[in-house]
């Protein structure tokens, strides 16, 4: 059988398949404000099944483990936990209702005293942890405070 000019035999098109569209660029009458709040408007048009939504899900840590970093990351550090301001402003005030006259007070003593309590509240978590597990749990309750300052002989404040 004679071939036609145009055709490529065998029945089968060898054509190429259609170029995807493109976007065309954006006019002078479309600005970018424009195309945001165009973008807005259908952003809670359904999508199709195979396309992915534009934000990323933010990751999220299984419970407990954010926990146990913020333990190692303050195990490691040597600074204070407590802010100095809000500290010397409590020593301020205890020392006012406790004298007649409001005392001045040095940097360094209230630096060394914030030490000295940061340290003894510390121990005082550590004993109460002990009287928690103790228990057979995992969460700390008044009451294991209250045991662990009572073995300790702290009756005051």
């Amino acid at each position: 059988m004679p071939r036609k000019s145009g055709s490529t035999g065998g029945g089968a098109s060898k054509r190429k398949p259609p170029a995807p569209k493109r976007r065309q660029p954006l006019s002078v009458a479309e600005s970018p404000e424009r195309s945001a709040r165009a973008s807005t408007s259908t952003a809670s048009a359904p999508r199709p099944a195979g396309e992915r939504s534009p934000t990323k899900r933010k990751h999220r840590f299984r419970p407990g483990s954010r926990a146990l970093l913020e333990i190692r990351k303050y195990q490691k550090s040597t600074d204070l936990l407590l802010r100095k301001l809000p500290f010397s402003r409590l020593v301020r005030e205890l020392t006012c209702r406790l004298t007649v006259h409001p005392l001045n007070w040095q940097s360094f003593a209230l630096l060394a005293l914030q030490e000295a309590t940061e340290a003894f509240l510390v121990k005082l978590f550590e004993d109460s942890n002990l009287c928690t597990i103790h228990g057979k749990r995992v969460t700390l309750f008044p009451r294991d405070m209250q045991l662990a300052r009572r073995i300790r002989g702290i009756d005051r404040f």
